[in-house]
């Protein structure tokens, strides 16, 4: 009979780092599920500990996309304010 714990990732390194770097509230949202994983596999949820490394995981990747979109746009509209600037003979 195979009584160990099934190993399921928390995500929590990839959830920090997303909060840190990237995009705070959908990171923090990313934490809080992976703070989740350790306790439900100790209460025997393996589904629910998998759900919330899941969740974890999603989080934590719009994090780091949501994050590179707004540098991208940033950029975006910096250049385009610097190039009004130029065509308005101002600069």
């Amino acid at each position: 009979m195979n009584t160990a714990t099934p190993q399921v990732p928390n995500n929590l390194v990839w959830a920090i780092l997303s909060t840190l770097f990237c995009c705070l509230p959908l990171g923090i949202v990313s934490i809080v599920h992976a703070a989740q994983v350790n306790g439900k596999l100790a209460a025997g949820d393996v589904a629910g500990a998998r759900d919330a490394s899941e969740k974890a995981k999603k989080w934590a990747m719009w994090s780091a996309i949501t994050s590179i979109v707004l540098i991208v746009l940033y950029f975006i509209f910096i250049l385009a304010v610097g190039g009004l600037g130029a065509l308005s003979g101002t600069h």
